[in-house]
Parts: structure tokens; C-alpha cells; sequence
């Protein structure tokens, strides 16, 4: 019996089309009543239109009042933002572009930045979809723009620039030691007596990484709480407004776009202004330091220094800062025999960086150890280990060329251990003169 096959249509199931999750945005320029009625009313118009349209799915509508211009910080603005990073939004609606963005430039970079997320903006006004056909010419107009705005912002900030150093006006000065007030320095006069003790500090001989240590210690900070670097301390003492004068336009920014800031090697104009405010330093005393800085760096020129290097240089890295070890020699002060020491307490202080020094014959120890060696053998050292870390003190972790890590930890002989029988006595009889004085002490007080 001849079997019958009958051919059937595959049943077609139609899919439901995918909802838009959609949004819109509203923003006013100022806090008039007649514009906050606006801001109310476009709020209601967008709500409604959004929840009436089949396929729709109503996600909110964010808007903003700009009280201050330009430089609003947008905070529904802001929030929508991060609703799209999310995910959570397909469509934006706006009345317009200029009522997107506060400029140009940004509009262009969250455009950007939205189409690559797969967020359309649909502007009003101008009938533009950012993911139409129409979003690429969109795109390139207002780059072009957004570079023509930059410009013409620019080319009218240094017109004003101008104009004030052409009056012996500063633009805007922030150094540590005075204030701006109404186009004028004033001395902060706590930051000016630090600075004066600077001065005087670096006149008697100290660097700039004692002097940076000594400060720390003094628990000076700067203006915002960070730590003052020696570097910088010197360069304040040094720069023509501490004795009262101030120069003009020593940078310039070429690009409006990028907003490079450049020293001005001769670019253009300089304005000096003698005498423009009260003055930090005497003259006298800049000139000293001046000189003095000058010798030091003609000394180091003269005679560069190239530190020599060991076994462990440069392999030795303390995870509390980042900074790596290096050897203090014996004769050092403070130090009898050769220990590794991070950098940054070495040139800091406990302040920056707690670690702990670790004697070298220990280290030569535990790293023979690590190695699987009787003693320490350089060598076999350099070909084995790409790099010690130290997490913690007492803590050292080897990782070796194959990728291997292995963990060592080290402590410090006791030094009552190494005391001798002299040092004992001395102890002994310094405790017994002690108790013999507290207790004269005692005696006349009764």
C-alpha cells in the first residue's frame, strides 16, 4: 500500500512588536514664573503623549531648571543619563536641540555616546531621529559647530585675558600664600609665615626632601589638605610674587579643542607688574635663595651622582606605596650594618608609608630560603626571581620567572637577645638611680 505524504504550510507565529521604553526631556533657562508654567506644562504635554501611544512604554520625564546659565549641573539631565547606561531607555524626546544640551560640544559627545548605546534622541522642532538616516549629517554639523562655538568662546576669553594683563590684572591666581580678592593678591598671612620658615629653613642648608620631611612632621599641609613637596615649597619661594611682583601670561592654550596648556616660551607677550601687591619675602632674601638653588644644581651638574647597584635593586616593591626598596649602606646615620629601605619613608617619613626596613644579611637569608638554596647565591637569584613584593612588614612575596609565588616571612632578632652582660649592668644600675630619685622625690613631698 502506497503510503500518502500531504505537504502542510508551516504555521507563521507572529511575534508582538517590541514596546519602546520612552522618556522626554525638559529644560527652562531661568527661575521666571511664566518659564517654570512652561517647564509645568511641557512636563504634562510629554507624559501624555507618552502614555497615549500604542507601543509606548512610559519611563518618566526628567527636566531641569537652569537658574545659573550655562554652567547648571543638570541634575535630571544627569539622572536620564544613567538610565540609559542602564538600559532602561530606547527613545529620548526633546523639544529641541538647543534645549538638549547647554552647548554644542556636549551635545555632540552624549549624542555620541547614546547612539552607541542604541538610544535614539528625537529632536522636535528639527524632525530629526539620531539613529535615522538623518543622525549622521546631525553628527557632522555639529561637530563643525561645536569647533566654530569653541573657537569664538575662546578668541573671547583671551580677549578679556588680555585686557586684564594689559591693566596689570592677574586672570586668576591661586597660589599657596594669597588670595584673590577683586583682581588683587592678598596675603593669607598663616600660609605666608610657613613660607617665610621655608625660606629660612632652606637658607641654613636643608633640601628639598628634608625640608618636605620637616614640614610633614610639623603636620603642615596644603591649601586642600594635600602634602606640600619640597620641589613645589622651593619653587613658591622662588616665584616673583612671593616678593611682591607678578608676571603675566607665562601659559597660553593654542587649541581651543584640546585645551593644551603650554609655557609660554615667547609665543606671546608677557606683562611684568612690579610692586602689585604686599610682598611675602624681601628681595634680599629671594636673591639668597635663588643663588643658592643655582649653586646646588650647578654642584649636581658638575658632579652627577650614578647609584650603584646590587642584587635586590630595583626588584623589591612595597605594596603600602607603590615605591620600591632601596639600600642604606652601613656608616649611614642610624645605620650599623646595610638594610633595605622603601623609598618613600626613606625620603618621607613614617607619615607616607609605614614599612619597615629589612636588615640585608635577613634578606640574603630568606631569599636563599625561598630559592631553595644553603646561602644566597646572586646568581641564581637574578635568573630565578622577576620580583619581591612586600605586603605587610615582616611579609615577603617572591614571584619567580616560571610564574611561581612563594611566601616568606622574617622577624627581627629581639634586641634584648643580643645584649650583653655589660649592657644588662648599665640597664640594671640606670633603673635602680631612677627608683632611688623617685623616691627623694617622694620623701619631700611628705
Amino acid at each position: 500500500m502506497q503510503s500518502t505524504i500531504t505537504k502542510i504550510a508551516p504555521v507563521m507565529i507572529q511575534q508582538a512588536p517590541r514596546l519602546l521604553r520612552v522618556t522626554a526631556y525638559a529644560r527652562v533657562s531661568s527661575g521666571k514664573e511664566a518659564m517654570l508654567h512652561s517647564l509645568s506644562a511641557q512636563v504634562s504635554h510629554y507624559s501624555d503623549k507618552i502614555q497615549k501611544t500604542p507601543g509606548w512604554i512610559y519611563v518618566g520625564v526628567f527636566a531641569d531648571e537652569a537658574t545659573t546659565g550655562t554652567k547648571d549641573s543638570r541634575e535630571e539631565f544627569q539622572k536620564l543619563l544613567e538610565k540609559c547606561r542602564a538600559g532602561e531607555i530606547d527613545l529620548i524626546i526633546t523639544k529641541s536641540i538647543s534645549r538638549f544640551a547647554r552647548n554644542t560640544v556636549t551635545t555632540l559627545k552624549t549624542i555620541r555616546e547614546l547612539r552607541l548605546l542604541g538610544v535614539d534622541v528625537y529632536f522636535e522642532e528639527q524632525n530629526i531621529h539620531t539613529l535615522g538616516e538623518e543622525g549622521e549629517f546631525l553628527l557632522t554639523l555639529l561637530a563643525a559647530y561645536a569647533e566654530e562655538e569653541a573657537r569664538s568662546v575662546s578668541e573671547n576669553q583671551k580677549w578679556r585675558i588680555k585686557a586684564n594683563f594689559e591693566q596689570g590684572l592677574p586672570w586668576s591666581v591661586t597660589m599657596y600664600g594669597y588670595r584673590q580678592v577683586d583682581g588683587r593678591l592678598e596675603i593669607v598671612p598663616e600660609e605666608a609665615e610657613i613660607l617665610r620658615l621655608a625660606a629660612d629653613l632652606y637658607l641654613e642648608g636643608y633640601g628639598s626632601e628634608r625640608l618636605e620631611r620637616a614640614l610633614a612632621k610639623a603636620g603642615i599641609r596644603g591649601r586642600q589638605g594635600n602634602a606640600m613637596t619640597g620641589h613645589g615649597i622651593v619653587n613658591l619661594l622662588c616665584n616673583e610674587k612671593s616678593v611682591g611682583d607678578l608676571l603675566l601670561q607665562k601659559t597660553y592654550v593654542d587649541d581651543p579643542i584640546t585645551k593644551v596648556e603650554r609655557i609660554n616660551r615667547g609665543e606671546l607677550p608677557q606683562y611684568l607688574v612690579e610692586n602689585s601687591h604686599e610682598a611675602i619675602l624681601d628681595r634680599e632674601t629671594q636673591a639668597k635663595i635663588l643663588a643658592e638653588r643655582a649653586r646646588r644644581a650647578a654642584r649636581f651638574q658638575s658632579h652627577p651622582q650614578t647609584p650603584p647597584t646590587y642584587p635586590f635593586t630595583g626588584l623589591i616593591a612595597c605594596e603600602k606605596c607603590g615605591a620600591h626598596f632601596r639600600r642604606k649602606i652601613a656608616g649611614a646615620p642610624g645605620y650599623k650594618k646595610p638594610v633595605w629601605i622603601c623609598d618613600t619613608f626613606n625620603t618621607k617619613g613614617k607619615v607616607y608609608c609605614a614599612s619597615k626596613q629589612i636588615p640585608e644579611d635577613i634578606l640574603e637569608t630568606v631569599t636563599a630560603q625561598a630559592i631553595g638554596l644553603p646561602v644566597f647565591d646572586a646568581a641564581a637569584f637574578a635568573d630565578t626571581v622577576k620580583e619581591i613584593r612586600v605586603p605587610e612588614n615582616g611579609t615577603l612575596v617572591y614571584e619567580f620567572q616560571d610564574g611561581r609565588t612563594v611566601t616568606k616571612t622574617w622577624e627581627n632578632p629581639s634586641r634584648r637577645h643580643s645584649w650583653n652582660d655589660e649592657n644588662r649592668g648599665k640597664a640594671h644600675a640606670l633603673a635602680l638611680r631612677l627608683a632611688a630619685e623617685r623616691r627623694d622625690a617622694l620623701c619631700q613631698q611628705q
